[in-house]
């Protein structure tokens, strides 16, 4: 397995964990939000688990403009994550700001991860 294929690994794990954890969890999730309603997490998780399977995809295609088209998606949900925290329309709690801020920088990570090994594979 070479670098970029680990690097998309730990995409797809990281989202299909994140996804289960939406779906399972979603009622103490909202809880943690400031919300009662749980169907955006949990629909949240589907798209997640969703987005992950077409990571494991690629895993064994590596086609180059799939692989870009999974790090813009990762960039959109770091740049969606910093206007929910910093306009906070849906009045999240602190600690749910907080979650959504963790995730944000790990997804940042993986995005300019993926992005530098699939710069190194084409050199």
């Amino acid at each position: 397995m070479n670098k970029l294929q680990n690097a998309l690994r730990i995409n797809a794990l990281f989202s299909s964990t994140s996804g289960i954890i939406l779906i399972i969890l979603n009622q103490q999730i909202a809880k943690l939000f400031g919300t009662s309603n749980n169907t955006v997490f949990w629909i949240m998780g589907i798209v997640l688990i969703y987005f992950a399977l077409t990571i494991w995809l690629e895993i064994k295609k590596q086609r180059k403009s799939a692989i870009i088209w999974i790090i813009i998606q990762d960039y959109i949900w770091v740049l969606a994550s910093i206007l929910l925290v910093t306009f906070n329309p849906f009045l999240i709690t602190e600690t749910g700001n907080l979650i959504i801020s963790i995730i944000a920088l790990i997804v940042l990570y993986m995005g300019v991860n993926q992005m530098i090994k699939l710069d190194s594979i084409n050199k």
